[in-house]
């Protein structure tokens, strides 16, 4: 069947080509709405790739240069790639507190040489037992604005990073715990110079400004963000590490680190929250068995559900198989259609179907069943956009009723590591929006994930999925991607920041190395392009906005918008050579040896 629609849809991308298919080929309507005849945006220079870095035993790209010198250091004396993320978060926690820390929570794939298993951890943040589904309502019965509910207690949920790190080092550390958190520690105690991108997030953050805590650490006593170059000391956050370097995370989840957390929560200066001691101690991170597909010669692995990641993206790489995207140029009117008319068709399921599947029954076998996406793939026609995509029906399931959209922040980090033993790490990490929920404790701020639930709980055919509810974990978009050869191999190790933008950020990563046969740098570079099940969007400033008028021809709505990916990748190549690359709209560093 595979062979059939590969054939198939290559017949007819040559009468594409050929001129054969036209708008008198499209459904009824499909290029109505499209803005035809407007003039193309001006383009942009596109984003200059950062320089790749090539190892022979390993490497580390990380979100910061100095998150990747410690990961490194780790790596060095002969610490493994989980013991080296770990470092790498500690470190990310101070000189990238706008994004990831110790207060929120994440996602990582291992991958084990010796025995190429795949392995899913999963420290996605939870909703304390007092909970109520109608948490972000305001008193009228309408959402809040997100960015009234992002700020503080009611946002806040229980984080789980270190408890994932805790399982995880378990099984694949080997150094000792305490010696992960060393090189943080030294530079907490030490400060480290802000950077630019720390400065102009600062500058832009209004409400930052008027937390208690965390204004007299970030800003000056006039309420100026202090500027780019000066040192930042962070002696509380030394402290909390050092503990927890010493004792584990129980401080963190039964102690005084939790006391202080539950306090700062139950009296933040807005909205109050429930978060309680009890929350805290019920807290457990998760080992879930890893979501694979095939991707040509690939064999694609990401995160189960929560994550609404993995399926999304093994969705959409099964959607495009068949149109042979390597004999596309990567910024052609062509692979942008197609890459956004697959985005689309899952973005439809992802809405109705994915959420934890602890309190929802969620298909994930139907879903990635073949011949369902087979018939999915039906919608996709080569000449013209299908517009905003309903969702499918997978095998004996019902869709769910769908929410509002919503807005989705663009904050979390991208960790990518292999080491000499042949182990590799993808972590995502976040704490949802830039600085989370503003409510700083004990050197760290606290996240706000819990504005990852729908806010409206009830939609017009029922009770949403991702409605929040006490002990759920939200649905997540982190997709933090490990890629085997044929033979089981590693062959690539990627991930990326963006909120629900992330899937289509690591399905172009992908496409690029594996089809396009980008280096994992240029890879990074290239002009982002996605499609949520909405307008096609295209990243301002690049070449992409000259095909603004050849999709809206196509029937594409065009939206132009700045895209801040944070792609870090990192292939091996045939001969066992490494490449790392980082993403050039963020501070990242690539480090081999």
């Amino acid at each position: 069947m595979a062979v059939l629609r590969s054939t198939l849809s290559a017949l007819g991308f040559a009468l594409l080509l050929a001129g054969c298919v036209s708008s008198a080929d499209c459904p009824p309507g499909a290029l109505a709405t499209g803005a035809a005849g407007e003039p193309a945006p001006e383009a942009g220079s596109g984003v200059a790739a950062l320089p790749l870095q090539e190892g022979r035993q390993q490497m580390v790209v990380t979100a910061n240069p100095l998150a990747s010198e410690a990961a490194r250091e780790i790596l060095r004396k002969g610490g493994s790639a989980l013991d080296a993320a770990i470092a790498a978060t500690m470190v990310l926690t101070l000189v990238e507190p706008q994004s990831a820390g110790i207060g929120g929570g994440g996602f990582l794939l291992h991958y084990a040489g010796a025995s190429q298993a795949v392995s899913a951890y999963e420290g996605r943040e939870t909703a304390p037992a007092a909970a109520k589904p109608d948490r972000f309502l305001g008193p009228d019965g309408e959402p809040l604005a997100f960015e009234d509910a992002q700020s503080g207690g009611i946002s806040v949920g229980v984080p789980g990073l270190l408890a994932m790190f805790a399982l995880a080092h378990e099984r694949h550390g080997r150094l000792p715990w305490r010696m992960l958190f060393q090189p943080a520690i030294a530079l907490a105690e030490s400060g480290f110079p802000i950077s630019p991108r720390l400065h102009a997030l600062l500058a832009e953050d209004a409400m930052l400004r008027q937390a208690p805590t965390a204004a007299g650490y970030f800003y000056m006593p006039d309420g100026t963000p202090r500027p780019e170059g000066e040192i930042l000391r962070n002696p509380a956050l030394a402290r909390t590490l050092a503990l927890i370097a010493e004792e584990g995370t129980d401080p963190f989840y039964r102690g005084a680190i939790a006391a202080r957390m539950v306090a700062a929560v139950q009296t933040a200066w807005r909205h109050p929250g429930d978060l309680a001691l009890g929350d805290l101690a019920a807290y457990e991170a998760r080992a879930r068995e890893a979501l694979c597909g095939d991707y040509r010669r690939w064999r694609v692995c990401a995160p189960p559900p929560p994550s609404s990641g993995g399926v999304a993206l093994l969705q959409i790489l099964d959607l495009l198989e068949p149109y042979g995207l390597g004999r596309m140029a990567p910024e052609s009117p062509e692979a942008v259609h197609l890459v956004a008319e697959a985005s689309r068709l899952a973005f439809a399921d992802r809405a109705a179907y994915l959420a934890d599947a602890d309190f929802v029954k969620v298909p994930v076998a139907g879903l990635l069943d073949e011949d369902y996406l087979e018939a999915r793939g039906d919608g996709i026609h080569r000449a013209c956009s299908m517009g905003p995509a309903a969702p499918g029906t997978p095998p004996d399931t019902v869709a769910s009723a769908l929410p509002p959209a919503g807005f989705e922040p663009v904050s979390t980090t991208q960790v990518s590591i292999v080491d000499r033993f042949g182990d590799a790490v993808s972590l995502t990490a976040s704490i949802e929006s830039a600085f989370g929920a503003h409510i700083m404790v004990d050197g760290f701020l606290l996240n706000n994930q819990l504005t990852d639930f729908g806010f409206r709980p009830i939609g017009d055919s029922g009770p949403v999925a991702n409605r929040l509810e006490p002990g759920k974990r939200p649905r997540s978009s982190m997709t933090p991607t490990i890629v085997l050869d044929e033979h089981g191999r590693l062959a690539a190790v990627t991930g990326s920041p963006g909120g629900s933008s992330i899937i289509g950020y690591v399905a172009k990563a992908l496409v690029a190395m594996l089809d396009w046969k980008l280096d994992p740098a240029a890879a990074a570079a290239l002009p982002n392009f996605l499609n949520r099940n909405g307008p096609t969007e295209l990243e301002a400033d690049t070449p992409l906005v000259a095909l603004a008028a050849e999709l809206q021809r196509r029937g594409h709505d065009v939206r132009i918008a700045t895209m801040t990916s944070g792609i870090n990748s990192i292939l091996v190549l045939p001969d066992g050579r490494l490449q790392g690359g980082g993403d050039p709209r963020r501070e990242s560093a690539a480090l081999g040896d």
